[in-house]
């Protein structure tokens, strides 16, 4: 091949976007080989309940897009009266697990200030350590012992990337 692939994001907010327009031109993109993904922000009083955002998913893999990113609002002038708590994005993204096809499940992700990157941001779904089980908890509350011989997950110290948390980061 000449060219290296191309992928696109486009930014849909509500599922009141995907008009029939909006459709023909992504199933153009599809159709022409280009994989689509959307980014979304969670905004207050606009998509930040389960009922938008899983309509949203939906109507994005029936037009051939990926829901991709849920972004939390970044805390920049003027945006103060659209953002919502980080509680509210983890409460619908655990609301879309487990009720939708894992394809619809957008990672929600804050992109933290002062050059951070992205970070996503996940359920707790590990409770705990009891000996040689990792303790877990699904969707439903319900409650799992998952064997995981001489593993250090799930006791309070452990942190990924170099086992105890050894500083603390300045906000700025």
């Amino acid at each position: 091949k000449k060219y290296h692939p191309l992928w696109m994001s486009i930014h849909f907010t509500h599922p009141e976007e995907l008009t029939p327009e909006t459709a023909q031109a992504c199933e153009r993109l599809a159709d022409a080989g280009i994989p689509l993904g959307s980014q979304t922000v969670l905004l207050s009083g606009i998509n930040d309940n389960l009922e938008a955002i899983k309509s949203l998913v939906h109507g994005l893999l029936k037009i051939r897009v990926k829901p991709y990113y849920l972004y939390q609002c970044d805390p920049i002038p003027g945006s103060g009266h659209v953002r919502t708590s980080v509680e509210k994005g983890l409460e619908i993204i655990n609301g879309l697990r487990g009720h939708t096809t894992g394809y619809a499940i957008p990672t929600y992700v804050i992109d933290a200030p002062g050059g951070g990157g992205k970070i996503p941001l996940l359920p707790d779904y590990i409770t705990g350590r009891d000996g040689d089980d990792l303790l877990l908890t699904n969707y439903k509350g319900g409650e799992y012992r998952y064997p995981d011989p001489g593993g250090a997950i799930g006791f309070d110290n452990y942190r990924f990337k170099g086992g105890p948390a050894r500083k603390q980061v300045p906000m700025p």
